[in-house]
């Protein structure tokens, strides 16, 4: 078949389906969900943001207990899988240095790393190291001045780029005025960033996948991106739907009650707009009321914890664990259109299914 689904390439690692799951936190996607999609040819990420939520002394030992159990979380997805595991690193975290050295030293497949340009990220690797390292863009100018900075100074290129549109779930690398402004659409950026790295490629001999990120929801939307040139792609939403996503299933929930008007962007405390589904705790805080807290431990390095209204770590924790009173769901623009849980195998089965119907 002339528009088979390729597999995507990344360095010497082989991804029988080009499907990344996206890393979500706090606690969404975990060891359990991101063993599940590399059992299904995709590769499967943990997200390492608050990774340690559930421990006891997470806030008496807030660095500790995120290490402890980011290696847990690795060891537990490589006992359950063979495939391709990842981890995501946001570059805003206070402890983004020693979760990077730390998923390095237990071998993980790649790390992903956004929330901020990774302008460092090789310095963390050596000659031994097998490790890929994917940093997350949002725009040509932003990759560019990536590729451009890790050839000068540590001679080494990206492995892949991931690259996010405005309808992603979380915190966005836009703002607020470019989120709706067509020029900005996922569409516009994926032909800007492959341009923008081909002098890099050819220069070093090698090719850094394009993998494109941002509101893909179907087999449809992933024909598409990768009929633009892109190596692959990048959901996060539709696997929040999955019997095995790590949050709860009141989490799972509320994205399946959400309707479109729901789906909405918040000014977040860590200084960037961020999409979530509305509930009552977001209402409260339309009204200017605030949720009572202490900073347990500056976790973002952007984060206004002095004077915001309320704890963006603690709400996501209480999201995780269902307790929607206190806290909210991240979610993508297309969180709306999710009707049911699934397996993960059921998903990727119907996304390669669509996929073929739409290049058929």
């Amino acid at each position: 078949m002339a528009n088979k689904l390729k597999p995507l390439r990344i360095g010497n690692l082989t991804a029988k389906v080009p499907i990344i799951q996206g890393g979500m936190g706090v606690g969404i996607s975990l060891s359990g969900l991101a063993a599940a999609v590399a059992n299904e040819g995709g590769v499967g990420v943990i997200a390492t943001a608050g990774i340690g939520m559930l421990e006891p002394d997470f806030f008496q030992n807030f660095e500790e207990a995120n290490l402890r159990v980011l290696r847990r979380e690795i060891r537990a997805a490589r006992a359950a899988t063979t495939g391709i595991l990842g981890v995501n690193i946001m570059v805003a975290l206070t402890n983004f240095a020693t979760l990077v050295r730390t998923a390095i030293e237990e071998g993980i497949d790649i790390i992903f790393s956004g929330a901020g340009l990774p302008l460092d990220m090789p310095k963390f690797r050596d000659e031994s190291t097998q490790t890929k390292l994917v940093p997350i863009v949002s725009s040509a100018r932003a990759a560019t001045l990536l590729c451009k900075r890790w050839t000068e100074k540590y001679d080494y290129l990206p492995d892949a780029l991931v690259v996010e549109g405005p309808l992603a779930g979380g915190h966005l690398g836009f703002k607020l005025d470019q989120i709706f402004n067509p020029a900005f659409a996922l569409e516009k950026l994926i032909p800007k960033v492959i341009e923008a790295v081909q002098p890099f490629c050819e220069k070093a001999g090698q090719s850094i996948p394009v993998i494109a990120a941002g509101g893909i929801y179907t087999g449809a939307d992933i024909f598409r991106f990768m009929n633009m040139g892109a190596a692959g792609v990048q959901l996060g939403t539709r696997f929040v739907t999955t019997h095995e996503c790590d949050a709860s299933m009141r989490f799972k929930q509320a994205y399946l009650d959400s309707k479109k008007e729901d789906i909405m962007i918040i000014k977040s405390p860590v200084e960037m707009p961020g999409r979530v589904i509305r509930n009552a705790f977001i209402e409260a805080l339309n009204r200017g009321e605030k949720e009572p807290y202490s900073c347990p431990y500056h976790c973002i390095i952007t984060c206004d914890y002095q004077n915001s209204p309320y704890c963006i770590a603690l709400a996501l924790i209480n999201a995780q664990k269902g307790e929607l009173a206190r806290g909210f769901p991240f979610a993508g623009a297309n969180a709306w259109r999710t009707t049911e849980i699934i397996s993960v195998k059921e998903l990727m089965n119907s996304l390669i299914e669509e996929y073929h119907q739409a290049a058929a």
